[in-house]
């Protein structure tokens, strides 16, 4: 009697009678190997794209619109972090881009002329020049993350339209104290209206999708971990999150300064894409034009505002030989897909390579779904013989 209780209440595991794997487990890949496959993956895409630009398949006005491609992937996805997973509506990310930009190109003007290093070295990328790059993405980024923290903590406690106007009037403020900051200190830091040159091209696509690749490495495992999981409980519910022990204040704040951190990194690729910054450039329309890629793409998914920054940076150089309608197409664009898919291109949607992986190693796939209910009829068979 004892057996046959047992033998009701053990599971039954099935993969439904495909492939080697059938009667078994389904298998699936460590996560190292999940690594592995995604770094070989970005390793092979990086270095077809350097032989395409060395072999002169890409000519340079090309590989400039693919940098800006990457610069704006990495502002969709940081914000991303604050609109999509979080659920606020920020309109500051402007702001934290410019902050990132000044600061990335101010440290490596100064500290390049204290060192000696040249233009010609950034082009090079002379081991010296490569880790000064490195260092003044690292110190934007820290700039906007200050600026993040100085605008999250009194900004987060609004909800909606209100959030939405103050994180508006935050990057409006940083706009123009990058404007009239050289007349308060009485020298040369900005350079006010007439724009900051003499910043180094040190941006490359090697160095563009590199950064592309790691930030969403990051903002892909940030949103795996714990604090991932309290962020989406915050988006999901308030309140319910706050009774249940999560730190709403904390969390929010978190996602919010990280989203800056990102943002400003772009700003300092950006500065050496372009070569001269502007104060105008990271006024409203600029955050705008984030937002509307991450709503376009879908709010939450990581892959649709990579896909919604492609297009949306694209389209308009695509259409310049059509200066006169260029923009309104650009519109008809917009308004075609938000009638048409509300939720954005993917939703909700990430997409996963370790995921495909797994669907072939177990012959998992989409046309042999119809044999499903005959599997499982089978599965039910087996279980009625076991028992009897």
């Amino acid at each position: 009697m004892e057996e046959e209780v047992m033998s009701e209440k053990r599971p039954i595991i099935s993969t439904g009678g495909r492939g080697p794997a059938a009667g078994g487990a389904r298998r699936t890949l460590p996560m190292p190997a999940r690594y592995a496959i995604n770094a070989i993956v970005v390793l092979v895409l990086l270095v077809l794209g350097e032989l395409m630009i060395d072999g002169g398949a890409i000519n340079r006005y090309q590989s400039t619109v693919l940098e800006q491609v990457g610069i704006y992937i990495i502002l969709a996805v940081s914000l991303n972090i604050a609109t999509g997973y979080l659920g606020q509506l920020p309109l500051g990310h402007a702001g934290f881009m410019s902050m990132g930009a000044y600061g990335c190109s101010i440290f490596i003007i100064r500290v390049s002329e204290f060192l000696g290093v040249g233009a010609r070295d950034f082009v090079t990328g002379t081991p010296m020049a490569l880790l000064l790059v490195i260092s003044g993405l690292v110190v934007g980024g820290l700039c906007a993350a200050i600026a993040g923290v100085i605008i999250g903590i009194p900004a987060l406690r609004l909800k909606g339209d209100y959030l939405a106007i103050i994180t508006l009037a935050f990057a409006e403020i940083i706009r123009v104290v990058m404007l009239n900051i050289d007349d308060v200190l009485g020298f040369e830091l900005t350079g006010g209206a007439a724009g900051l040159t003499g910043i180094p091209g040190f941006s490359s696509f090697l160095l563009v999708f590199g950064c592309v690749a790691v930030v969403c490495f990051l903002i892909h495992t940030m949103m795996k971990s714990r604090h991932g999981r309290a962020i989406l409980a915050i988006r999901d519910n308030e309140i319910a999150a706050e009774a249940t022990g999560v730190n709403t204040t904390y969390y929010k704040t978190l996602a919010f300064v990280v989203s800056a951190f990102f943002a400003g990194v772009a700003g300092g690729l950006y500065a050496g894409c372009v070569g001269v910054l502007q104060p105008a450039v990271f006024g409203f329309m600029k955050s705008i034009e984030i937002l509307v890629m991450v709503v376009l793409g879908g709010m939450g998914s990581m892959l649709g505002s990579a896909i919604s920054a492609t297009v949306l940076t694209i389209l308009p150089e695509a259409l310049r030989a059509f200066s006169e309608y260029r923009m309104i197409a650009y519109a008809v664009v917009l308004i075609i897909v938000m009638i048409f898919r509300p939720q954005g291109l993917l939703g909700s949607y990430d997409f996963s390579l370790s995921r495909i992986v797994e669907r072939i190693m177990n012959r998992d796939f989409p046309w042999k779904k119809g044999d499903a209910p005959a599997d499982a009829a089978e599965g039910k068979e087996v279980s009625a013989d076991a028992e009897r």
